[in-house]
């Protein structure tokens, strides 16, 4: 088990002193966690994930303006570096990267992008066209500049996991993904930053997202078309909640699953409440026997062999 560490980490901004905090660092087993700032406890088990698995951790935090949509205020993203750095240190981060976009961009607005393909154009990608492209392309390029070997990142954000491992697998970079476990409030509420967003009112809404995918899970035994009755039953309750999707699908392709099918599953949720889009998920193993997982007990087909 890893050491407690509370030294400072070395912040770096630019590509050369990132190269040489990473040259300082003894080994090549590094751990990266990669964030868009505003940390909560959902990035901390990332790092405490990380840091099990790997003699050092690289925490990066870039709000990428890629994965932005016209429509989708990047402004009113929160902004909470010295909150940040202070858990990236009670965490035992060992290098923390903070650029800014004309490092990660320097020519401006990439003419190169990675394309998620057509499981990007679905559930997330459907209502904001263009998001996943963003994310591969920042993902690809922090994964060549960290140089780490692991990258660690939440189930809260299923398909973005699943584009991920596609194109880790489909471009053969040479590192393994990771997904850990969504975490949660007390009251099932899944930590997210834009929580921040939520009034008190509307928090009480949210918790719609969570319940639904419990009582889905809870009637997992009984086959699909039991999963999303139950846990369309609680949305359909709260009409402050504005449904985008309510999906059981399976894990590596994102298309509905059949009546007749067994086997792990995803069902996730999004809706509007108030003024903020959220969403949630939770695995499944559909059938006898059946109900939530945590992860999915394999890796699907865009992990690395």
């Amino acid at each position: 088990m890893t050491e407690s560490r509370s030294a400072t980490p070395a912040v770096a901004s630019t590509r050369d002193e990132l190269r040489a905090a990473r040259a300082d660092l003894e080994g090549t087993d590094i751990a990266v966690v990669m964030t868009m700032g505003a940390l909560h406890e959902g990035h901390a088990r990332l790092i405490r994930e990380a840091r099990e698995a790997a003699q050092h951790v690289i925490l990066t935090i870039f709000l990428n303006p890629l994965q932005f949509g016209p429509k989708e205020d990047l402004s009113r993203y929160p902004r909470t570096f010295d909150d940040d750095m202070r858990i990236a240190t009670e965490e035992g981060v060992d290098i923390v990267f903070a650029p800014t976009p004309d490092v990660v961009y320097p020519d401006g607005d990439p003419g190169v992008r990675v394309s998620a393909g057509p499981l990007g154009d679905v559930l997330e990608g459907k209502s904001r066209p263009g998001h996943f492209d963003g994310v591969l392309t920042v993902v690809g390029k922090l994964l060549h500049l960290t140089g780490a070997s692991r990258a660690f990142f939440g189930q809260k954000d299923a398909q973005q996991l699943l584009l991920i491992r596609r194109m880790v697998r489909d471009l053969d970079f040479p590192v393994d993904i990771v997904s850990v476990p969504t975490v949660r409030e007390d009251d099932g509420l899944a930590l997210s930053s834009r929580n921040t967003y939520l009034t008190e009112s509307d928090r009480e809404v949210a918790l719609c997202l969570s319940r639904a995918l419990a009582k889905g899970a809870d009637a997992a035994a009984y086959g699909p078309s039991a999963i999303r009755r139950a846990a369309r039953e609680v949305l359909v309750d709260e009409p402050l909640a504005l449904v985008d999707y309510l999906v059981l699908v399976h894990p590596s392709t994102l298309q509905d699953v059949p009546e007749w099918y067994r086997g792990e599953a995803l069902l996730a949720v999004a809706a509007r409440v108030g003024t903020t889009r959220l969403i949630d998920n939770t695995p499944i193993l559909v059938g006898p026997g059946g109900g939530r997982l945590d992860v999915f007990s394999q890796p699907d087909p865009g992990a690395r062999s």
